[in-house]
């Protein structure tokens, strides 16, 4: 049997995603820092890790118990991330850094520790979880943009580097999903940037966030990644959920300016 490693599985995308693997047929690591949160995970037959994806000693751990227990290891689901929104100016370097250690390096890490067993077994997916916010830019996420602007980066390079040893490597792109992530990017935004110069900017782009949060249901993002690995040759993206695919669209065929006040012109409304 198969077995797949999906982090950040406590809830939302990466809940519904162990789920959908397990369904499937894989055994199926689900790892998050917190481990009482994936108690239902267990009930369904998912083995739960605590895994903290800034900490190396809990990803080695998790990676060994996984070879220990299953012998081999076949898909990675780099799900773990946030986003944290503020002004530039406002936020410290020191939760630039963090937002980059949970988006960029947890994932970079994950992959140097699953490549090795993956290359000895001539097979494996990587799938690293993105966004539309990997193309696209929004004012006051220039941290958040950035580190999925990497992910994009990495992952198309790493595509070329791991596919001679039959390792393939997939970008899923979502799009507005009902999660948690939604809650926490406005919390961080207003905290952070509500009571400064770009207040009326924060207030504005919170009132959006809010109104993107009646997005999809997050087994749409799920059903796309089991469709991923199950594929005996997987497209290199996949964009999906709520806007995913018009926004990348628009996005594709507008110039820079027009874009900038497309979005502009959007906050706007929401002022």
């Amino acid at each position: 049997m198969k077995v797949a490693l999906v982090t950040g599985a406590s809830a939302g995308i990466g809940e519904a995603t162990a789920l959908a693997l397990k369904d499937a047929g894989y055994t199926v690591y689900g790892a998050a820092r917190r481990v009482e949160r994936m108690a239902g995970l267990a009930e369904r037959g998912v083995k739960v890790l605590a895994m903290d994806v800034t900490d190396d000693a809990s990803m080695v751990a998790g990676i060994e118990r996984i070879i220990e227990e299953s012998g081999r290891i076949d898909v990675l689901v780099n799900n773990a991330g946030y986003g944290s929104y503020g002004a530039f100016e406002d936020v410290p370097l020191s939760e630039g850094k963090y937002q980059f250690e949970v988006n960029l390096f947890g994932l970079a890490r994950l992959v140097q520790l699953t490549t090795p067993h993956m290359r000895a077994q001539g097979s494996g997916k990587i799938v690293n979880i993105s966004s539309i916010g990997g193309k696209i830019y929004e004012p006051l996420g220039g941290w958040y943009h950035s580190t999925k602007f990497a992910v994009e980066g990495l992952s198309d390079s790493l595509r070329l580097e791991l596919k001679p040893f039959g390792i393939d490597v997939v970008v899923v792109e979502p799009g507005a999903i009902k999660t948690e992530w939604g809650g926490i990017a406005i919390e961080n935004l207003l905290k952070t940037s509500g009571d400064t110069a770009y207040a009326p900017q924060a207030k504005a782009l919170a009132k959006l966030f809010d109104g993107a949060a009646r997005g999809s249901h997050p087994k749409v993002i799920a059903d796309v990644i089991v469709k991923a690995v199950r594929a005996r040759r997987p497209k290199t993206r996949y964009a999906a959920g709520f806007g995913a695919k018009p926004i990348l669209f628009v996005r594709r065929v507008l110039p820079d300016r027009a874009f900038d006040a497309l979005f502009l012109g959007a906050l706007r409304r929401f002022a």
